[in-house]
């Protein structure tokens, strides 16, 4: 099965084209991303009348390139697959079009791929992993734990109350003065920064619910930082070694409280997953390890360049669901906010 997958939620846009492997997982025969980062930089942030014009641009070229480098036809895919959401409704829908108009004129069957899903399939696409698994989702805009049972089956076992983990190192970067993108910048700084010289909160720390809170933390580096005013190169050093030590204590603690109301629902898990792309992060990744060779759970986290928006794990995600016989009609609407688990509580602000 060979499928092609458009991701357009954001500020990436990019064409895959994967194929399944007989024994199950897949084989990504190409994977063109182009980074917006530059058309948002001066901006501090992703504008999306700006994304939505880079995707329009850029989206045809990538398909013919990613058509070119897997040295295939496009009569030889077996389906199209689209992000249709959550992301901005702008870049949604120049995917989405896209999708529905390759799959009109190749006659081709067409699955809308819910973006979450699609990184909550990753570790499937890269290691085979069998089902269920605790997935630990933290991006820009969601920071979830989920019971992953199956291809559509997910259940939410913690989010957010506030800020996303990403948004959250976005705007602490800010703060300081930091270039966009402003997480790669802090955890970068931290690594020669004093982790212990501040005592900033460690929010929902020990709470039996394993949902995340980043606006108390936050607050607490705004405060830091307004009565430190000016700032040195090692103030800023310290305090973003000293954010990420909090980051990662909270990190590890929800993990664990989700894994232990993963077990009272749905049993014992084959593995930790960890995808998004705040999972990049080397401390995060590093305390995750530790965590789980002390407590024997195997961890899988995809390659670096899985973890932020691409065009594989759209393309299999489609794969997987037309697996399952899942198919969508070309009506298919645009959707910004789209729970990965659908009966879940949305206590993000309305973001799925």
């Amino acid at each position: 099965m060979l499928v092609l997958g458009l991701e357009t939620t954001c500020d990436e846009t990019a064409a895959a084209i994967v194929r399944m492997r007989p024994r199950g997982g897949g084989e990504i025969l190409a994977n063109e991303v182009m980074s917006q980062i530059a058309e948002h930089a001066a901006y501090g942030g992703v504008v999306p009348e700006i994304a939505a014009r880079a995707h329009v641009d850029y989206l045809d070229h990538l398909i013919r390139r990613a058509i070119q480098v897997a040295g295939v036809e496009l009569k030889d895919l077996d389906a199209i697959a689209a992000a249709a959401g959550p992301g901005l409704i702008g870049g949604v829908l120049v995917g989405l079009t896209t999708g529905k108009a390759l799959a009109l004129a190749l006659r081709k069957p067409f699955i809308a791929v819910n973006h979450l899903e699609a990184h909550a399939l990753t570790a499937r696409l890269t290691d085979n992993i069998e089902f269920p698994y605790l997935l630990l989702l933290v991006s820009g805009g969601h920071t979830q734990l989920v019971a992953v049972r199956g291809v559509a089956d997910y259940l939410r076992l913690g989010s957010t109350v506030d800020d996303a983990l990403g948004e959250a190192f976005d705007k602490v970067a800010k703060m300081l003065g930091l270039a966009y993108p402003g997480g790669p910048k802090v955890e970068k700084r931290a690594r020669t920064g004093d982790p212990q010289r501040f005592a900033f909160p460690r929010p929902m720390q020990g709470r039996a619910k394993p949902d995340f809170s980043f606006s108390g933390l936050k607050t607490a580096v705004r405060m830091e930082t307004e009565r430190m005013a000016p700032l040195t190169n090692t103030d800023i050093d310290d305090i973003c070694a000293s954010f990420q030590a909090a980051v990662v204590d909270v990190m590890v603690d929800r993990t664990r409280m989700g894994l232990r109301a993963f077990r009272e629902r749905c049993g014992a898990p084959t593995a930790l997953v960890v995808a998004g792309g705040v999972a990049a992060n080397s401390g995060i990744r590093g305390a995750l390890q530790r965590y789980c060779g002390e407590t024997g759970l195997r961890l899988v986290l995809p390659p670096l360049e899985l973890c932020t928006d691409n065009g594989a794990m759209i393309a299999f995600a489609g794969i997987e669901r037309l697996n399952f016989g899942l198919m969508d009609d070309l009506d298919f609407a645009a959707r910004p906010r789209w729970p990965l688990d659908e009966n879940a509580e949305a206590i993000h602000h309305g973001k799925a």
